[in-house]
């Protein structure tokens, strides 16, 4: 099997095609399969990198680095997703490790899916918040403090 290639780019440097396969990642795994209608174009992209993984040119891992500030007081790591085809591989947690590594060691906060708090406990999260619903799915937020 020929090797991922691992790009890290910001918003403006992303161009038309790969901001398009992005785009439709996210639709089709967090609109589509999840069956969650929400606002994916939340302003937040523009301040954002982007982390993602292709093979072939097909996207089959993604991230974006939010700065700290813009969605929460601490960097985060959002619209963190594996295409099905690549799910049970590892690539979701090579995809989580290259973006804490991204990250310079600073304090990041996500808002994880709640069933999802096991994967990320193992990759140094801790949960800082009770249950609550972002649109129709339980999620939790999440810390990984700085330098560990």
């Amino acid at each position: 099997m020929k090797p991922l290639l691992w790009r890290e780019s910001s918003f403006a440097e992303l161009s038309v095609d790969e901001l398009y396969k992005i785009v439709a990642l996210r639709e089709r795994v967090f609109v589509v399969e999840q069956a969650c209608a929400y606002q994916d174009a939340d302003g937040h992209d523009q301040a954002s990198r982007h982390l993602w993984a292709e093979l072939d040119g097909a996207i089959h891992a993604y991230l974006r680095i939010v700065p700290a500030g813009a969605k929460f007081a601490e960097q985060s790591l959002g619209r963190i997703i594996t295409a099905p085809e690549a799910r049970g591989t590892g690539l979701g947690k090579e995809l989580v490790r290259r973006g804490i590594a991204a990250s310079d060691g600073v304090t990041i906060r996500i808002g994880a899916q709640a069933h999802l708090e096991r994967f990320y406990s193992g990759l140094g999260f801790a949960r800082a918040s009770g249950l609550y619903d972002e649109d129709g799915i339980p999620h939790i937020e999440m810390l990984r403090p700085a330098g560990s």
